[in-house]
């Protein structure tokens, strides 16, 4: 329990660390008077101020924010210091500062990846048979649970997916494969066959299989560390992508909205990612750090996604939108958030109570 309670507050708490770091750097950069720099929302615990800026830790760890002068449409704001505000910014600079934020998230990852890549070097699940379907093409075949698959066709395979593409690739024709059983090379011919199977979004599909699944065990390929950034950058945007679809998913109901998870499942998560390892939470924090900013670009009102939308709105128009306008949707988004917190926090409370697994990150 120690241990998820510190990972999850260092975890989160350099996650937003590095989001309001984004806004904050940028708005400086801009010329903006930040008048505060948060971590946390609700009262301040500990608040110190340095030249024009208050920097502080709230009470309420599941944010942050980047208090900005004249971000409040309410804020009465000196003219000597109207120049400074956040409102008289051109559109474009209050769209980077605003971009700034996710833009600073997915970086983050980025680095991460690079950093462990380079010094760790890639994971990889091996070619191993976990186990073989009964009466599927790979049992008739001869394959067995254990065996390592290095060749198909006469092509070298080192990796699952590699493997799993080339059957998908040659449909139902035979396959040739070197495998290695034990101290043995064997060599033994299959033919995939198309069944419906259930994707990663438990969608029905029908493509060719030879029915194994992975026996789990990953190896480490080294890589040099100036293509580490290339990898990382490859990794971001895959893992993005899928989170993007996932969305996409849950609009339409295919995956159920039972599989979301708020703030007690993340640190749920953190914490048996922190026991699997050091490493093992470190690509945690890269992913927790991509789904945050993808997150803040989703066009929702309050969240960055949501004024990113109003700004672009404004820059094609060349004028300001109506303020009542957009109070009037931030509200709605407010009410949408409050609604999906509750939500998430009932599905929480709910796998706690049921002892249901949590999702694998």
């Amino acid at each position: 329990m120690l241990t998820t309670i510190i990972a999850t507050v260092v975890v989160l708490g350099i996650l937003i660390f590095v989001h309001e770091l984004g806004h904050f750097l940028v708005a400086k950069w801009a010329g903006v008077r930040v008048l505060r720099f948060s971590l946390g929302f609700g009262p301040r615990i500990v608040s110190v101020t340095r030249g024009e800026t208050e920097y502080c830790i709230s009470a309420v760890p599941l944010g942050g924010y980047v208090k900005m002068l004249g971000e409040d449409a309410e804020e009465e704001v000196p003219e000597q210091d109207k120049e400074r505000s956040f409102p008289a910014q051109s559109v474009w600079k209050r769209i980077g500062i605003v971009l700034a934020g996710p833009s600073s998230n997915l970086l983050f990852a980025i680095i991460i990846f690079a950093l462990v890549y380079a010094v760790a070097g890639i994971p990889q699940m091996t070619t191993e048979i976990g186990s073989v379907n009964p009466a599927s093409p790979a049992e008739q075949a001869g394959l067995r649970s254990g065996d390592l698959v290095l060749t198909i066709n006469g092509e070298s395979v080192s990796q699952w997916d590699q493997l799993s593409n080339m059957i998908q690739e040659h449909g139902e024709q035979p396959l040739v494969m070197e495998i290695q059983r034990g101290e043995e090379v064997k060599v033994i011919t299959v033919t995939p066959q198309s069944r419906e199977i259930k994707n990663i979004f438990g969608e029905s599909i029908k493509r060719p299989v030879i029915g194994i699944s992975a026996a789990g065990k990953f190896n480490v390929k080294r890589v040099n560390p100036l293509l580490a950034g290339y990898y990382s950058l490859a990794q971001t945007w895959n893992l993005s992508k899928l989170f993007l679809l996932t969305v996409v998913k849950l609009i339409e109901r295919v995956v159920p909205l039972q599989t979301l998870g708020g703030p007690l499942l993340i640190a749920q998560m953190t914490g048996q990612q922190a026991q699997e390892g050091i490493l093992n939470l470190i690509y945690f924090t890269a992913l927790i750090s991509i789904n945050l900013g993808i997150l803040n670009l989703l066009p929702i009102p309050v969240l960055d996604g949501g004024h990113l939308f109003f700004f672009f709105i404004e820059a094609i128009l060349g004028r300001p939108i109506d303020m009542k306008k957009i109070e009037m949707a931030q509200r709605i988004g407010m009410v949408f958030l409050i609604v999906l917190m509750i939500f998430v926090f009932y599905n929480d409370i709910m796998r706690l109570i049921t002892g249901q697994p949590s999702p694998a990150p």
